[in-house]
């Protein structure tokens, strides 16, 4: 007797794939748009059911995990555009970050996460992206709908901000009080 697979099913493990591997990514990502950890976990769920109705229309042009990215991207800035969403305080440091990417070892890497905490929300974007998740411009590129010029730019200006915050906070090889 031959056992007919159900496509369904293989939808199914293929999700239950994507969530062993890629939920602790979305989360912080998530985390780090919008700065509070229900919202993060309802983003990231909502990015598996948005990639879950979609699976039919994913045309493999960029890695599953730029994918649902750009997915989780787009349903945190729906989430930031809603009116409840902006009525309340979304200040975070680092030790609010959950399981976190890049883990301070010491009082300097933290200031250095608080620094780019700061930057504007498309400069720490690329921030993020490059250096936490490890894309490269490409699937940057891909995963915010934006020219791989764009993402260049965006990467040199955020560089420049936070050696200029570093310069002035480290000048002559000791930290200024």
């Amino acid at each position: 007797m031959e056992v007919v697979k159900d496509p369904d099913n293989s939808r199914d493990q293929e999700l239950i794939q994507m969530v062993n591997q890629y939920q602790g990514i979305l989360l912080r990502m998530c985390y780090v748009y919008l700065r509070d950890m229900e919202s993060a976990k309802d983003a990231t769920q909502e990015t598996f059911l948005k990639a879950y109705k979609s699976f039919s229309v994913f045309r493999g042009e960029c890695s599953r995990k730029t994918w649902l990215i750009q997915i989780a991207i787009n349903t945190c800035r729906d989430m930031q555009r809603s009116a409840w969403f902006r009525h309340t305080d979304r200040r975070i440091t680092p030790d609010d970050l959950p399981l976190s990417a890049i883990m301070p070892h010491d009082e300097n890497d933290s200031e250095v996460m608080c620094d780019i905490m700061k930057l504007p929300a498309k400069l720490k974007e690329v921030i993020m992206l490059y250096y936490w998740q490890e894309m490269n411009v490409s699937e940057i590129a891909m995963a915010l709908g934006i020219a791989q010029s764009t993402v260049s730019n965006r990467l040199k200006h955020a560089r420049d901000k936070l050696h200029d915050v570093l310069e002035r906070r480290y000048s002559h090889g000791r930290k200024q009080e």
